[in-house]
């Protein structure tokens, strides 16, 4: 085999030689793929998510879901078409590569016709190839699984999270060499069995037959192939990333320099994203490209003895080449003005502080919730739980031990016991004493300063017991104020001090369970309801039966923002921390964030508050860049 350098040599002069056809491909196959294939695989998932007849909005229900016998079968087919679509673009390329015609376009049909030719093939190939590494992988699944009842089993996911035990790090010291030695030896098969795909793609091999001639023809060279392999997958990851930096570090800069007109600002704005769209699309093209013509290389090599395929025979592009081309051009200005018309320049975002200033003062305190509304927060997210006396405090976890050390269960104790734990010193001395308090001592700190969203954390079967705690609480703080603006004439004055009268209306309630949000319905009409969610199968969730979606921030999507405007809820935004992707979801259009920090989250409202509107659009244009 010619060393790496000349590989390298030999994949580069294959990719400028093939570079029309190529393209063409990659067009007729996009089109077909989108046409026909796309809504089909959408289709088999949307009939098999429906059976479930439920939604997936917890990482528990996502677990108990994937695992169950259903929800096995629908991961099995959802990988083996994704690999299918994969394997069939990689074999229609392969064949651009080895077959040289004097037409492109001519070239590019043949390749697309013979690789769906051979896909009943190809699909055997991808059941046996990704079947194998599917098995050699459930032997170390059920090791992980072994492990987690071993050392974690019991522990609360956010106790892990937040206080990292003992036990996590052994587990993750006998887990972790159980991974390494997973992915050496799906590496060692991967490379054995590299040339079998082109095998089935191009000599009618059987796909077991290809395996099987892998085999024989890689060995030997397994250190080689996959340094190349490396060197090719590091290509197509730093390519786009190192793209996004260039043009969010040195052309992005340049457009503040333009005078903030839209005659001047809109059109070069325009044909910055028209650049930027371009050579995203040629980066995605050239990481499928070199991943297939890597496969044909090594094959001609190995199996023929050959340094490379055959350059095309006198190719002339003509019209049709050039119209294609044009049209890619076109499509890449539509998408840069499609980007450019659905900046917002008027935006705003409500401000919910995460369990109070939490950062700044104890998780769930009198303390952090008084600071979060002297920081500016709108409303403030608590956690609240059913005590033993069937009293509803505010607390996250469900037992003491992160915050107390104490092991006893929250639910096993009263109102009474629960007041007497220090939830502050484990924050600072300054909050030293600092008690768990109620939900309606809560309410007599917000009163006229901040709404409250109320997470409810039930145990196993208190969900709607809780739900009508949290009610009552609500109704008798109604109650409360009602009988405040009674007592003062002056309705300014009366707003300051009592809040809006009626708390049903300003208050809300958030829950993880989609069962309890028609209860909570059903017992006060007007209360608004957050249902927060970690993750949403598509077609599973009634989106009518809500006021807000509350999910987790790297969770939403474009897609999500038009789902809300489309049903009529919120979206909201948690955990958000971080400056910028706070800037990058205002502009994404989600109506709240609920933040950890929320002054700094005010500062930022502000300071876009203050943008003209020339500088407001650069600074979407960049939050856009990172998404």
């Amino acid at each position: 085999m010619q060393p790496l350098t000349q590989l390298g040599y030999a994949l580069a002069r294959t990719l400028r030689d093939h570079l029309r056809p190529l393209i063409a491909f990659h067009l007729f196959f996009t089109l077909l793929a989108s046409a026909l294939l796309l809504p089909a695989i959408a289709w088999v998932m949307r009939t098999l998510l429906a059976q479930l007849q439920r939604s997936v909005v917890t990482n528990n229900e996502l677990a108990s879901l994937i695992f169950s016998p259903l929800g096995l079968v629908g991961m099995l087919v959802g990988i083996g078409l994704f690999f299918t679509v994969i394997y069939w673009q990689q074999a229609g390329m392969l064949q651009v590569a080895i077959r040289p015609r004097d037409n492109h376009y001519r070239l590019a049909f043949d390749a697309l016709w013979l690789s769906s030719r051979r896909l009943p093939a190809l699909v055997g190939l991808v059941v046996l190839q990704v079947g194998s590494h599917l098995i050699l992988m459930a032997p170390f699944m059920v090791a992980l699984t072994w492990l987690y009842d071993v050392w974690l089993s019991g522990i609360d996911p956010y106790y892990l999270q937040r206080v990292k035990p003992a036990s996590l790090w052994y587990f993750l010291a006998c887990a972790i060499p159980l991974l390494l030695l997973w992915m050496t030896l799906s590496a060692r098969l991967y490379l054995r069995w590299l040339l079998a795909l082109p095998l089935v793609a191009l000599e009618q091999c059987s796909p077991i037959q290809a395996l099987r001639r892998s085999v024989v023809l890689t060995r030997g060279w397994h250190r080689s192939i996959g340094i190349a392999v490396i060197l090719v997958l590091t290509l197509i990851i730093v390519l786009p990333l190192a793209t996004t930096l260039l043009f969010d570090r040195l052309f992005t800069p340049l457009l503040w320099w333009l005078p903030e007109h839209t005659a001047v600002l809109v059109p070069a704005m325009l044909g910055y994203l028209t650049g930027y769209a371009l050579i995203t699309l040629a980066i995605t093209f050239v990481g499928i490209a070199a991943n297939a013509l890597l496969s044909a290389c090594l094959y001609l090599q190995l199996a023929h003895r050959e340094a490379r395929p055959a350059p095309p025979e006198d190719a002339h592009p003509g019209r049709f080449a050039w119209a294609v081309e044009l049209g890619v051009l076109a499509f890449a200005a539509l998408q840069a003005w499609w980007i450019l018309t659905s900046f917002e320049i008027r935006d705003d975002v409500a401000i919910i502080a995460h369990r109070g200033s939490s950062m700044a003062a104890p998780e769930n305190t009198l303390a952090a919730l008084d600071l979060a509304i002297v920081e500016g927060a709108d409303a403030i997210e608590i956690d609240v739980r059913l005590t033993a006396d069937q009293q509803v405090m505010l607390y996250h976890d469900r037992n003491m031990a992160r915050l107390t050390g104490d092991r006893e269960e929250f639910g096993d104790l009263t109102r009474e016991e629960l007041e007497r734990y220090d939830v502050g010193s484990w924050f600072g001395d300054a909050y030293r004493g600092a008690s768990i308090p109620g939900l309606d001592d809560a309410l007599d700190l917000v009163r006229g300063r901040a709404d409250l969203m109320i997470e409810i954390k039930p145990l196993p079967g208190q969900r709607q017991a809780l739900g009508e705690a949290v009610i009552d609480a609500l109704r008798q703080e109604t109650d409360t104020r009602y009988r405040c603006w009674t007592e003062i004439d002056n309705p300014v004055d009366a707003y300051i001090r009592c809040g809006y009268p009626n708390a049903m209306h300003t208050m809300r309630i958030a829950t993880m369970s989609p069962g309890l949000v028609p209860f909570i319905k059903e017992q006060a009409p007007d209360l608004k309801v957050t249902l927060i969610a970690q993750l949403i199968l598509p077609g599973t969730l009634d989106r009518s039966a809500f006021d807000a979606l509350g999910l987790r921030h790297n969770r939403i999507t474009a897609q999500e923002i038009r789902l809300a405007s489309l049903y009529g809820y919120e979206v909201h935004a948690w955990t958000v921390n971080r400056r910028e992707r706070m800037s990058t979801l205002i502009d994404l259009g989600v109506d709240a964030i609920i933040t950890d920090y929320p002054e700094h989250l005010v500062e930022l409202r502000n300071d876009r508050r203050a943008l003209s509107d020339g500088a407001l659009m650069l600074v979407k244009l960049r939050n856009w860049l990172r998404r």
